[in-house]
């Protein structure tokens, strides 16, 4: 399914395990897929340390899903999210769906979503399981995308870290040059970035923007390696140098 006919997108959220931070950033990004007309997060708001969601939720016009602690130790959040998700599924009224949380337990849950064709974007702290961030359309580090935000619109801390840029590690380079060999080139050796970013895409979950990029023609121009041309039709297209 294209990513540019996504209609109608679900965000759950399982507050026992992300930021309220997050809504905002979170929201603009799940933009890119369509209109996010399903918003439910799902926690024991009766804890103090969920107090922070009730402003939030009438903020962001989120629909709290109250899940009382059903005995010490274990947690119905997680249940009630899944089950939330297989009905959104079986109604087949859901193009794609974006879940906050850096809980492991909902891997099996994105795989299901995705064997019928729906993408799932995933925000999550960087320390999330892989197993979790692989079987995502896209995992995205939900500390990074705050930060990123709130530099983007002058409201950052001037004490608070800048999401650095260029750091771009052996694994990316290996995903990224992997991608541009497996596309399709021109005479010249240039490929379309567009689909190279749609190989690195199909074979891992990463995102630009857990790197400190705003977009992969941004990334690419960093690379010493790699030269970008742009074209007619506001095509980019790349090429590896050496």
């Amino acid at each position: 399914m294209s990513e540019t006919h996504l209609k109608n997108i679900a965000l759950l959220i399982d507050a026992d395990n992300t930021t309220p931070d997050g809504i905002d950033p979170v929201l603009t990004v799940m933009a890119e897929l369509g209109q996010v007309n399903i918003r439910r997060a799902y926690g024991n708001f009766a804890k103090n340390n969920l107090s922070r969601w009730d402003t939030i939720t009438n903020k962001f016009g989120i629909r709290p899903q109250q899940q009382f602690d059903v005995s010490k130790g274990k947690n119905a959040t997680d249940m009630a999210m899944t089950i939330d998700a297989m009905d959104l599924l079986y109604q087949g009224k859901v193009d794609g769906f974006g879940l906050m949380t850096s809980d492991s337990d909902f891997t099996p849950l994105v795989t299901r979503l995705r064997q019928d064709g729906l993408l799932v974007y995933g925000f999550g702290e960087k320390k999330t399981p892989q197993a979790y961030q692989a079987v995502c359309t896209r995992f995205i580090d939900i500390k990074k995308l705050i930060s990123n935000y709130a530099e983007d619109r002058g409201t950052k801390p001037k004490d608070a870290k800048s999401s650095p840029k260029g750091a771009v590690d052996d694994d990316l380079m290996e995903l990224i040059t992997g991608a541009y060999s497996e596309a399709k080139r021109d005479e010249k050796g240039y490929a379309r970035l567009q689909q190279v970013g749609q190989i690195a895409g199909n074979r891992s979950s990463f995102d630009v923007r857990n790197y400190g990029f705003k977009s992969l023609s941004e990334l690419f121009e960093t690379l010493d390696n790699f030269s970008l041309d742009r074209r007619a039709g506001n095509q980019i297209y790349v090429r590896r140098l050496r």
